[in-house]
């Protein structure tokens, strides 16, 4: 028998997921329709590795945050707080490399880059918020 209580649990990952999944194929068809495909070969991270960096980022994220949860939920914000500035600096190191190309599509590569982070971090702001809620509940 399936124990639904852990399924309810572990949720915010999954909704992690499906939100991910969303906004990567909204993103590819958008480069489809921009005829950036061609130009996506020149960027010095491919489209999805940027979305499974933010991805496993937010995963970590959010499973460290249930965890916490467990523990104190008073600290779900402040435990927030500090993975998310944990992931802007790593951020920051990965985005470097693009940061300081000199590739003539590095502005669109930037931007790409930026508007994926800017993604996460309202999906995990929103699941965030869901944890947060669930307190008044239980």
């Amino acid at each position: 028998m399936i124990n639904t209580s852990k399924i309810k649990e572990y949720q915010p990952i999954l909704e992690i997921l499906l939100a991910s999944l969303s906004a990567f194929l909204v993103h590819k068809l958008a480069f489809f329709f921009l005829d950036y495909l061609t130009i996506e070969t020149a960027f010095q991270y491919s489209l999805f590795q940027v979305y499974l960096f933010f991805f496993i980022c937010s995963v970590s994220i959010v499973f460290l945050l249930i965890q916490v949860k467990k523990r104190d939920i008073d600290n779900v914000g402040n435990g927030f707080l500090l993975l998310t500035l944990i992931k802007i600096g790593i951020a920051f190191l990965f985005a470097n490399p693009i940061v300081s190309s000199t590739s003539k599509f590095k502005d669109i590569e930037r931007m790409d880059f930026f508007i994926v982070f800017a993604v996460f971090l309202t999906i995990e702001t929103v699941v965030t918020i869901r944890i947060l809620n669930n307190k008044q509940q239980n």
